[in-house]
């Protein structure tokens, strides 16, 4: 069974889509049959991508739009031309940057994480939701977690911080989306695993080589458009090296420390390292 709001002639908008996971989404759901607006900053990666597109799908089913998530008034200009480009099913808040920063470090390199990954988020969600809900026909809101706001390993906390919020407003919002009484527009977590995208092999391009450890960006968005069809919220990837029988037992020890009482992200703690090679074996 097909997931209702990815249907034909419906309008799928996808932030950060020139490229990666962004990009193999949008031709996964150009696929099957959507009509597509591709959002990204990079204008020339943006036209690459919409030529590629095309390759692959009606000319007319494709609409770009330049902006930066973190500006207010591109994000009311993608939301204004994708409601004018047809009805829109499919919402998909993938634009996302690693950029690093520490638990004292600079409140410009926090801002910088927030405002990309989560604050503009929540503004997506806030223009597009009621508009949806307005709609009264299935439709669906994806945004990308990360595996890194779940367990929260150290050494990028701005980034696990923006992650987590996103896991907590994603949940927040499929709640609410559930006492709605139509029960139409529903909301999912994209769990992506190790994938072969420019966030993780900065400097990429059509001819580098994918290692061994990796899923494609195609791999993902097919399981995306998989876990839709079965109603999942929570949509885990896997990779060549993890699998989610590994992530299951890495989770369940990150929920554990609570729990347990045990020292915070005790899974990188000397203290435990052989108790958590011997949980997770």
């Amino acid at each position: 069974m097909t997931h209702p709001a990815i249907r034909p002639h419906c309008v799928a908008v996808i932030t950060g889509a020139a490229a990666g996971i962004g990009f193999a989404i949008a031709c996964r759901l150009a696929q099957a049959g959507m009509k597509i607006v591709l959002f990204d900053k990079d204008q020339q990666a943006l036209d690459t991508a919409s030529s590629m597109l095309m390759e692959r799908t009606a000319q007319d089913n494709i609409l770009t739009v330049t902006g930066d998530v973190t500006s207010t008034a591109s994000l009311q200009a993608l939301f204004d031309h994708a409601c004018e480009f047809g009805e829109v099913s499919v919402v998909i808040n993938n634009a996302a940057i690693i950029q690093g920063a520490g638990p004292w470090q600079t409140s410009t390199q926090w801002r910088t994480v927030m405002e990309t990954n989560f604050w503009s988020v929540l503004h997506i969600q806030q223009l597009f939701v009621p508009h949806l809900l307005a709609q009264n026909t299935p439709a669906a809101i994806v945004n990308l977690g990360s595996k890194e706001g779940i367990t929260t390993p150290p050494g990028n906390a701005a980034y696990s911080v923006s992650k987590a919020a996103i896991k907590v407003l994603t949940e927040q919002l499929q709640h609410e989306l559930r006492q709605h009484p139509a029960q139409r527009v529903s909301a999912h977590l994209l769990i992506p695993g190790y994938t072969f995208t420019p966030m993780n092999f900065p400097g990429m391009t059509s001819t580098t080589v994918k290692p061994p450890a990796p899923w494609t960006a195609a791999q993902v968005a097919e399981c995306l458009v998989e876990g839709m069809n079965k109603g999942d919220f929570y949509i885990f990837c896997e990779d060549n090296e993890v699998s989610w029988q590994l992530d299951q037992r890495r989770i369940q020890w990150s929920a554990d420390d609570m729990i347990l009482n045990r020292p915070a992200l005790s899974r990188w703690h000397p203290d435990y390292q052989a108790a958590f090679k011997t949980f997770i074996s």
